[in-house]
């Protein structure tokens, strides 16, 4: 490479960050109202999916940064016997993600990047993620390939690494949670990041070609 050029991977890491930064400002700029609305409709349509009625074990988030909030569909889970689950911080070494059993009672306890998860000790029985059905994973923008920005910490890609072996089994299934605005035509994707599922929006519930 001669002096002055630029290396793909800077082009790849410059564009996902103008991505980022322009996605995470739009969700911003969000008022209440508008969060609830697309956040009921979203819950409303994937309550009525295959994926979330035959699947017992799964993982949610907490919204974050005016994220899409998937707390209806939880309230949804819990009222239909399903287990559900929140992701904990591994060691800083690590950079992985376990998840807990979250009930309505459960207490929580702000993380090192100030969002809530179940509090639990060292010796707390955290669950591998192969045992869940279903995650539903925050995104900040995604294509219709089933590629997925995420915050950029890569927790998420660390911890489902293990799907992209497979080519048969796929558990757990992973689907996005986004608003309508996050797609966009082509995401510039790495090859370690985990692919998904599907993508469910405000609008519909979008299945990845050759995935599902």
């Amino acid at each position: 490479m001669l002096a002055g050029d630029t290396h793909p991977f800077s082009c790849m890491n410059s564009q996902r960050e103008t991505i980022r930064q322009q996605m995470r400002q739009r969700r911003r700029s969000l008022s209440t109202e508008q969060i609830q609305t697309a956040s009921y409709d979203l819950a409303s349509r994937l309550a009525h999916s295959r994926q979330f009625q035959t699947s017992q074990h799964i993982a949610f988030y907490l919204a974050n940064d005016s994220e899409i909030d998937p707390g209806y569909l939880l309230t949804m889970a819990w009222d239909h016997g399903k287990t559900c689950y929140l992701p904990v911080l591994g060691l800083r070494n690590t950079r992985r993600l376990w998840f807990l059993p979250f009930e309505r009672n459960t207490p929580l306890l702000n993380n090192r990047f100030g969002i809530p998860e179940p509090v639990h000790s060292r010796r707390a029985r955290l669950l591998k993620p192969v045992r869940l059905d279903l995650v539903f994973m925050p995104l900040v923008a995604f294509d219709l390939q089933g590629n997925r920005l995420g915050m950029g910490g890569g927790f998420y890609d660390r911890t489902l690494a293990f799907l992209r072996t497979r080519q048969y089994w796929q558990k757990p299934r992973l689907i996005g949670l986004a608003y309508d605005f996050q797609q966009i035509d082509k995401l510039p994707h790495a090859s370690w990041d985990v692919p998904l599922h599907a993508i469910a929006t405000n609008s519909g519930l979008y299945p990845v070609q050759h995935t599902l």
